[in-house]
């Protein structure tokens, strides 16, 4: 007998997926396991090509039946299989990096649709935006599920708010937030140039195409303003000092000549490095934050005893430091990057839909 979705009653939450790459593939797996009862799959949209069938649609078929379809991108059709599902809950799954897509989630969370994504563009973008998207939830009384945007769902942020909730105070958080810059740094001994092991990197599918999207540091900072606003702060862009990691020679170049020329990098790094290691500290890239709000995010070096000088591969690390942890922080560790941990993230914030609709019932 052939899987199928099934039709006899409505389901308690219908979803679509913007998104069917690395961590949207590993969704529609999980999807299509019993974990993911009752949750239905109305439709899809890659960046160019979309699905929208109010009955269901088969997760395990999905991004073959999706690159033949004919059905050119357009957001209406997709609502409209939400509302015609029949279920009460109605979801946008944002598994994109689309920057067009984030725009998009306070006008979904605003019309009733709760969201739960991926994607940082809004949650860590402009201040003006993340105050949207807290207006539009409220208006639409609706739940924003952010688990994935920081540490591919490790509880760094249901942790930062809990003790927010709790009458707790920040003191200070730092700590790795990039799985790409953990690899390069915890391999960066002096054994080899620093380029070599940017290359093997993106080989490895570590970095982004462009590895100047990890060494720049935007994505840290995205990830630092998220947990700063967690913690009660409101900052905006500006506010979060970057120092990025590669030189203005190499920022207005294409890929391949930067690529290319990346053993630019190398004699600085080394000096660092070994400046560092004399002193019997070794590189880490951190985001840290402190009690007032000063954000930066840079290279720095660190004792051997400090947590993030012991990671291992892709880990991320964050240590929180607040009034009721100051003797020693708590410290949330685990892989930081994968598409699936990152889409369990994302299924977990569904479920918690679930969970909190059977409770206000």
């Amino acid at each position: 007998m052939s899987a199928r979705p099934h039709f006899a009653r409505a389901p308690v939450t219908a979803l679509v997926l913007l998104g069917t790459g690395g961590v949207g593939g590993a969704l529609l797996r999980l999807l299509a396991t019993p974990a993911a009862a009752g949750l239905q799959l109305v439709g899809a949209a890659d960046s160019t090509r979309q699905l929208a069938v109010p009955r269901g649609l088969v997760p395990a078929r999905l991004r073959a039946q999706l690159a033949a379809a004919p059905t050119v991108r357009d957001d209406a059709a997709l609502l409209g299989a939400l509302d015609a599902s029949g279920a009460p809950q109605r979801v946008v799954v944002d598994a994109t990096a689309s920057e067009a897509v984030a725009a998009r989630h306070a006008d979904w969370l605003a019309a009733g649709y709760h969201v739960v994504s991926a994607n940082k563009a809004a949650l860590g973008g402009a201040l003006a935006a993340w105050q949207a998207l807290r207006r539009a939830t409220a208006h639409g009384a609706t739940s924003y599920g952010d688990a994935a945007t920081v540490g591919a769902g490790l509880p760094v942020l249901s942790t930062l708010r809990r003790l927010y909730a709790c009458g707790d105070r920040l003191l200070a958080l730092e700590g790795v937030f990039s799985g790409s810059l953990s690899w390069l740094f915890n391999r960066f001994d002096g054994s080899q140039p620093f380029s070599a092991l940017l290359r093997e990197a993106r080989a490895l599918g570590y970095t982004e195409p462009d590895p100047r999207l990890d060494l720049g540091g935007g994505d840290v900072a995205r990830k630092l303003l998220i947990l700063a606003r967690s913690a009660g702060h409101t900052l905006d862009v500006a506010d979060v000092v970057v120092d990025g990691l590669v030189p203005e020679a190499l920022r207005a170049v294409d890929a391949a000549t930067f690529l290319a020329r990346a053993d630019e990098l190398d004699a600085g790094l080394e000096a660092r490095r070994a400046r560092a290691a004399q002193a019997g500290r070794v590189l880490r890239f951190l985001g840290r934050l402190d009690a007032q709000g000063s954000a930066r995010v840079g290279l720095v070096e660190l004792a051997a005893h400090h947590p993030a000088a012991r990671l291992a591969g892709t880990d991320n690390l964050f240590a929180l430091t607040t009034q009721r942890y100051r003797a020693q922080p708590l410290v949330i560790q685990g892989p930081g990057a994968g598409s699936e941990v990152t889409a369990q993230a994302l299924l977990g914030d569904l479920l918690a839909l679930r969970v909190r609709r059977a409770s206000a019932a």
